[in-house]
């Protein structure tokens, strides 16, 4: 959008001053004015221009050159047109030779003014456009550029380059939201396998016998509708790294063929009789509790301990509050150039506001609350007006009444199995929530007889 960039028009004269910012107006950009260099130069350190047309013979003891210079100096990547109705080869070298991208002559064609600020504007979009994606493919597939400064995230990512060109199967736990398919992608980009595909497939989006058909292939004529042999997405993945999440999700029928899948690697296409062998580093994902799972005979315990080799669990969002204001400003980046939008922060009433809540969602809610908030904003800096959303999605707090006759030993009880509970019996997280050392709640575990 051509609002999206800021013009200086710098000449000494008026009348051709105004005219060339009514002509650019007139094609949609947001146009100033400066009558001196020195002018120029001071706008030029308030605000990140562009384009800049810089008249080359200016009084007031700063040229066009000097100008030139003085800007670039703030601004290395801006793009400066000098204008003069003194044409000598001299002065175009010279022009040229200190950085200036364009030279042209008195007086100005209006049409020749359009066609070179729209081919301007198209070359610092498409450079835009590839910084932005080499940041984004940085982060998606460096292990340790990850947008997080937290401790336990910091040991996670250490541990997925550790264990990166390893075949073990590895186990992602952690609620919705957390980042768990980013991690799988940091384990495989940072191995051997990293040259071979890495296929994501959602447990939880398809019936069984889709689901089935999805990750082993089927058949021509296997079923209605099989018109032609289809491959797996366990074929697919043949060399790389397949991600099944949300494996908690899948069928009694289904664990049994992945658990063959697993301890063979091999497999039959839905309705083939002919065995098919792959080479395939599984890494699963789920929200729930696969332990709990077991205990209650929804999922088996001899494909949890199959998945569950290698286990890392990542913590929700609430847990490492001061990664906040790090993604929210990684968002900002990432959002304002999709969006079109000139948003540079965020305000500190606004990040007291994101600090404070919950985050059910976790890094995928901030991600949406900050498009949400991006997309009505006004200003170019986000306040708490803009996540009032948040304030009015927040459910209320629940007071809880101490049952009747609790002694301080059973509400301690309580307390700590809860937590261990809510950490998913990962004693370290529960310590660290509880504020106690590991070797004291093993004591209390111990003392109370709490189960894990």
């Amino acid at each position: 959008m051509k609002t999206h960039w800021q013009i200086l028009v710098v000449d000494d004269e008026e009348v051709m001053c105004e005219s060339l910012a009514a002509w650019l107006r007139e094609d949609g950009y947001v146009v100033d004015t400066a009558r001196s260099g020195r002018e120029a130069v001071e706008k030029a350190r308030e605000r990140d221009y562009a384009i800049y047309f810089v008249d080359l013979k200016m009084p007031g003891g700063m040229d066009g050159i000097e100008t030139m210079m003085q800007v670039r100096h703030l601004h290395p990547d801006a793009s400066i047109i000098i204008i003069t109705a003194y044409a000598t080869v001299d002065t175009a070298i010279t022009a040229m030779k200190e950085g200036a991208q364009e030279y042209i002559v008195k007086p100005c064609n209006p049409e020749e003014i359009s066609l070179l600020v729209n081919r301007i504007i198209k070359v610092k979009n498409l450079q835009r456009e590839n910084t932005i994606l080499r940041k984004k493919l940085t982060r998606q597939y460096c292990v340790h550029d990850v947008v997080s400064k937290n401790p336990r995230m910091q040991e996670i990512m250490a541990l997925c380059e550790e264990i990166a060109s390893l075949r073990s199967t590895v186990l992602i736990q952690g609620e919705s939201g957390t980042g768990k398919e980013l991690v799988a992608r940091a384990i495989h980009n940072a191995g051997d396998r990293a040259s071979k595909p890495f296929v994501a497939v959602s447990c939880a989006a398809l019936a069984e016998t889709l689901l089935e058909s999805e990750l082993f292939g089927h058949e021509k004529g296997s079923f209605t509708g099989a018109n032609h042999q289809k491959q797996g997405k366990f074929e697919m993945a043949d060399g790389g790294t397949i991600f099944l999440d949300e494996i908690g999700d899948i069928s009694p029928k289904l664990q049994v063929d992945l658990l063959r899948v697993l301890q063979d690697r091999s497999f039959y296409r839905v309705g083939g009789s002919e065995e098919v062998r792959v080479d395939v580093r599984v890494v699963a994902a789920t929200h729930v509790n696969l332990r709990q799972a077991v205990a209650e005979a929804r999922f088996r315990d001899d494909l949890f301990y199959r998945l569950n080799v290698i286990e890392i669990r990542i913590p929700p969002l609430r847990a490492r509050r001061e990664d906040i204001p790090l993604l929210a400003n990684h968002f900002i980046e990432q959002l304002s150039h999709e969006l079109g939008k000139e948003i540079s922060e965020v305000s500190e009433d606004a990040l007291r506001l994101l600090m404070d809540h919950e985050w059910p969602g976790n890094v995928r809610e901030l991600e949406n609350a900050m498009e949400r908030a991006m997309v009505t904003c006004r200003g170019a800096i986000l306040t708490a007006a803009d996540f009032s959303f948040l304030a009015q999605a927040a459910p209320s707090p629940q007071s809880w009444a101490i049952p009747p006759g609790m002694t301080i030993e059973q509400m301690e009880r309580l307390l700590i199995a809860t937590t261990i509970e809510r950490a998913q019996g990962n004693i370290k997280e529960a310590a660290t929530t509880l504020g106690i050392d590991r070797s004291t709640l093993y004591e209390k575990i111990k003392k109370y007889e709490i189960p894990r």
